[in-house]
């Protein structure tokens, strides 16, 4: 198989170094199954679809300025700056990724197998496809109730006027002092 370097793809702004050997990109739709009871047959709900995945194989080669390590260590700062603790959203430029609307991707992994008898590193990017999700936040408003809550402390106007009545002694205090209360207390039933 004979693989040609060219400029066909470019993530963050930088040409891919390497050899094209494969590009993937996987589209699935997202279906949810029902068991009905008594019936062999699932019922089928598409309810969406997934965030595409794509897969690119390259394999890198020594060049007159840079080995296949140096090229590796190029790719990876491509997704993964120094310093950098979180994957950002990365742009895409490819014909592949173009035909399924595919602008943006996050990082997914990288994976170089070294070979002991061969003088190339294959390299495996995976990318998910990146969607970002927009969340407008909306203004409640607050309807007047009867039974409005105060704001200081939290409780109802009516429990309020509920603790603030006359509810009563305990029994083991009426009229007693500490001591008749302390032996109303033990005469009590357990």
């Amino acid at each position: 198989m004979i693989y040609v370097e060219d400029e066909v793809i470019k993530a963050n702004g930088v040409v891919l170094p390497g050899l094209l050997k494969s590009i993937e990109i996987k589209e699935t739709a997202r279906i949810d199954e029902q068991e009905v009871k008594g019936s062999a047959a699932k019922p089928k709900q598409a309810t969406g679809y997934e965030d595409a995945k794509i897969t690119i194989e390259l394999i890198l080669d020594d060049t007159p300025t840079q080995t296949k390590y140096e090229r590796l260590g190029v790719l990876r700062e491509v997704f993964r700056a120094p310093g950098q603790t979180i994957p950002q959203p990365i742009s895409i430029v490819s014909e592949d990724t173009s035909v399924h609307d595919i602008s943006t991707v996050l990082f997914k992994g990288l994976t170089h197998k070294a070979e002991n008898k061969k003088n190339q590193l294959p390299v495996t990017l995976e990318f998910w496809e990146y969607i970002p999700q927009t969340i407008t936040a909306t203004k409640s408003s607050s309807k007047s109730t009867k039974s409005s809550q105060n704001p200081q402390s939290g409780l109802t106007e009516s429990y309020q006027n509920y603790l603030s009545k006359d509810r009563g002694k305990s029994p083991a205090i009426d009229n007693a002092g500490a001591t008749n209360a302390l032996n109303r207390i033990n005469q009590m039933p357990y």
